[in-house]
């Protein structure tokens, strides 16, 4: 059965409770750090990080007179601390709560979405090994091309989920950073070592540059991951819904009990969890273009991209954790009919033999033209009469003056095509 997104961690993380909660988290960790260079009274980082507290419902009260999140934020936990509070961010500018914040929220969505790829692979490489020699046709334009097996599919995908993790991987590094750089990211107001001490204390490094904010180049990465993760998974969940074709019936997406394919058609088993995740990937990569253009601001910071990000970052972070589960769900549910690939392979009547033939003729002498000539004569009567492949071959006396038999034989041996399948797994999952 396909599970429906019942993960709550990842909403979580972008709820408007949390995103207030590690804007505290940053607050106190600059009240502690200073506290412990003398900027601040050691007895005021005390009160901030015992009293420092906030109810959610004051602070939207407040900001619809200050019409300013973080002055309404500040002021909430201000009143509970109590006079120590005019200690509370002191040096610092919005974004240097903002934006060490919103690294902590990245940072922690990563590590959710790398540990469901990681659930993923193993799927992927338990089911590869499953079907590593069951035969079906690759295609090429759709159309049948040479015999591969279900496994390799399976494999490629698997080494294509390795690759994104990578990239995920990366732009955890590059969003896992801190400011605490004031105004314009000069420290005119707390030096490097507040900086140093903060990212610390919140597991982060701190950013060697900043203005007023981390750059976005860094955030468009993130959403690049993102996306391209939704481009692997939207390549898997193509390749099902084709397989799942009446025409195809190869592969079939989990179908469960008392589910319902159509209002009007009680037949209809449809692939609607790999439709939605194809439609979902097409939205995690316009989210994209949405980054790219948050890069360039003016001069040391505007507020463009601020509107922006509080969509993207949550929605594609959510998308994306969501098409992976439901992805998982997939490939580890999804029904295989070796037959049905079998009957397929066969439905061209060998035609698929082509090459090997080919090269056969090649290796007798002649140019490669006579043998793509003669080859594609019987491929093409093959095509036209339905009569199978091997039986115009054996007819053809140009071919078998040139090829005995044997030799005949071994090109249409499907195992012998195969023989190299063994060596690519152990590539793919060395």
């Amino acid at each position: 059965m396909i599970a429906r997104y019942t993960l709550p961690e990842m909403g979580r993380i972008w709820d408007e409770e949390n995103k207030l909660r590690c804007w505290l988290r940053v607050e106190i960790a600059a009240a502690e750090a200073m506290g412990s260079l003398g900027i601040i009274p050691v007895e005021a980082a005390a009160a901030i990080k015992e009293r420092g507290s906030f109810d959610l419902a004051r602070v939207l009260a407040v900001e619809k007179t200050t019409r300013h999140d973080v002055i309404a934020f500040l002021t909430t936990v201000a009143e509970r601390i109590g006079p120590e509070g005019r200690w509370l961010h002191y040096g610092m500018t919005s974004s240097d709560c903002l934006d060490t914040a919103l690294a902590l929220q990245m940072t922690e969505s990563l590590d959710l979405i790398l540990a469901a790829l990681g659930r993923l692979k193993e799927t992927l490489k338990r089911r590869a090994h499953e079907f590593r020699k069951t035969p079906c046709i690759g295609r090429t334009h759709g159309v049948h091309a040479e015999p591969i097996t279900f496994g390799l599919k399976l494999a490629s995908w698997y080494a294509q989920a390795e690759r994104e993790e990578r990239r995920i991987e990366s732009a955890r590094d590059g969003v896992r950073v801190g400011k605490i750089s004031g105004a314009v990211g000069t420290f005119a107001h707390l030096g490097p070592e507040v900086e140093e001490r903060v990212c610390r204390i919140l597991g982060l490094d701190p950013d060697p540059v900043s203005t007023q904010i981390v750059q976005r180049d860094r955030h468009a990465e993130y959403l690049y991951a993102l996306a391209s993760l939704g481009a692997a998974l939207d390549r898997f969940a193509t390749e099902i819904r084709h397989l799942q074709r009446s025409e195809v019936r190869e592969v079939e997406e989990p179908f469960a009990e008392g589910q319902k394919g159509s209002s009007a058609m009680p037949h209809k088993r449809n692939p609607v969890t790999c439709e939605q995740i194809t439609g979902l990937a097409r939205l995690l990569r316009s989210n994209l273009i949405a980054g790219l253009e948050n890069v360039a601001l003016w001069h040391e910071r505007d507020i463009s991209h601020s509107s922006v990000e509080r969509v993207i970052l949550p929605d594609s972070s959510i998308l994306a954790h969501y098409v992976l589960v439901n992805s998982n769900d997939v490939a580890s549910g999804m029904r295989v009919y070796p037959e049905r690939m079998l009957e397929n392979l066969r439905t061209t009547h060998g035609v698929i033999f082509s090459q090997p033939l080919m090269l056969a003729l090649t290796r007798t002498g002649g140019s490669r033209e006579e043998a793509y000539a003669a080859v594609q004569r019987a491929a093409t009567a093959s095509w036209q009469t339905g009569r199978p492949f091997r039986d115009l071959v054996l007819e053809d006396p140009v071919i078998t003056s040139r090829l005995s038999r044997a030799e005949i034989d071994k090109v249409f041996d499907l195992e012998h095509q195969l023989r190299n399948v063994d060596a690519i797994f152990e590539r793919v999952f060395a």
